[in-house]
């Protein structure tokens, strides 16, 4: 029997999952172009900070913005480097709530990233993804 589109067969909650990677990936990117034009126009104390700083903005954020794009396009491959992500931001949205006085922004990532989370554990979600292997339940 042939296999379903992608599009028939991703579930809701993997699109949910990849909106929400691809919107923090896109943030990310965001940043980096942020931190070249202030390095441009001589913002930045130290250049090669700035530039430095938007590097790693832009590698990271990019991988973590194919990572949700895939995952809105029903690839699997996605859904590991979105959980990683995750992980990765829960600190960031605490020390945010706690250490950095922005309880706003870290009330806001700690929302997106549970979120992502619940969408990338879920049970249909799980479910897509053993599918691959065969093993349907």
């Amino acid at each position: 029997m042939p296999k379903p589109p992608l599009s028939q067969s991703t579930p809701a909650t993997v699109r949910s999952a990849g909106a929400l990677v691809s919107l923090e990936g896109a943030i990310a990117v965001g940043v980096a172009v942020v931190l070249v034009v202030r390095g441009l126009l001589g913002h930045d104390q130290s250049v090669s900070s700035g530039y430095g700083t938007a590097a790693w903005f832009a590698i990271l954020g990019g991988a973590v913005l194919a990572a949700g794009v895939a995952l809105l396009f029903g690839r699997r491959w996605g859904r590991a480097i979105a959980i990683v992500a995750q992980l990765l931001l829960l600190p960031v949205a605490w020390s945010l709530l706690t250490d950095s006085h922005q309880p706003g922004f870290g009330v806001l990532l700690g929302v997106v990233v549970i979120a992502a989370l619940g969408c990338l554990f879920s049970s249909p979600t799980s479910k897509w993804m053993a599918a691959e292997y065969g093993q349907d339940e």
